[in-house]
C-alpha cells in the first residue's frame, strides 16, 4: 500500500513538472554575460525593441540580481534613461544556434510600458541604495544562519546526551 502511494505521488510530481514545463520557454542551461551585454530589449508581447542591455548586477553569491537597460525608444518617456529591471521581472530569449559566435540574446521585460516606467533609474544614489540594503541583509541572513547552527547544535548535543542517559539506565 505505501509503495502504491509513493509511486502514485511520484507520477502525481511527475506530471505537475511537465505540466509547468510546457508553460515556461525552454532553457539554456548557461549563458554568456558577454553575448546578454547589448542585447536587444523589448517589453512582453511587443516585438519593437526598447532599448538594450547596459549592465549586469551580481550580488556578493555571483548571482544575477538585476539588469540596467537603457532605453532609447524615441517618443517615449524611457527615452535615454536606464532602469533597474530585477531579477523575476525578465526572461532572456536566445536564438536557436549552437555556435557561441552566431547564439544572439533578446531579452523580453515582463512588464508593460507603464511599469517599465515606475522601475528605479539607474543611477549613483540608486546604486548606494541597493549596495547597502544587499550588505544588510546579507549580513542579517548569516546571523540567522549562524544562530539557526547554533540551535541546531545544542538541541542535537541535548537530544544526544538524554539517549546516552537513558542507555545507562
Amino acid at each position: 500500500m505505501l509503495k502504491r502511494s509513493l509511486l502514485a505521488g511520484a507520477v502525481m510530481m511527475s506530471a505537475a513538472a511537465i505540466a509547468q514545463a510546457d508553460d515556461q520557454p525552454a532553457t539554456q542551461g548557461l549563458y554568456s554575460a558577454d553575448r546578454l551585454m547589448d542585447a536587444q530589449v523589448h517589453l512582453q508581447g511587443d516585438t519593437e525593441s526598447i532599448g538594450e542591455v547596459e549592465d549586469l548586477l551580481f550580488g556578493d553569491d555571483m548571482t544575477l540580481q538585476a539588469i540596467v537597460i537603457e532605453a532609447d525608444d524615441e517618443g517615449s518617456a524611457t527615452q535615454d534613461h536606464g532602469y533597474v529591471i530585477q531579477r523575476g521581472d525578465f526572461t532572456v530569449d536566445t536564438s536557436s544556434d549552437t555556435d557561441l559566435d552566431e547564439i544572439e540574446y533578446s531579452v523580453i521585460v515582463n512588464l508593460d510600458r507603464e511599469a517599465l516606467e515606475q522601475q528605479p533609474t539607474w543611477s549613483n544614489d540608486w546604486w548606494q541604495d541597493a549596495r547597502q540594503q544587499a550588505s544588510q541583509t546579507w549580513q542579517q541572513t548569516s546571523d540567522a544562519a549562524s544562530s539557526a547552527w547554533q540551535d541546531t547544535r545544542q538541541a542535537t548535543s541535548n537530544l544526544l546526551q538524554r539517549a546516552g542517559d537513558a542507555l545507562e539506565n
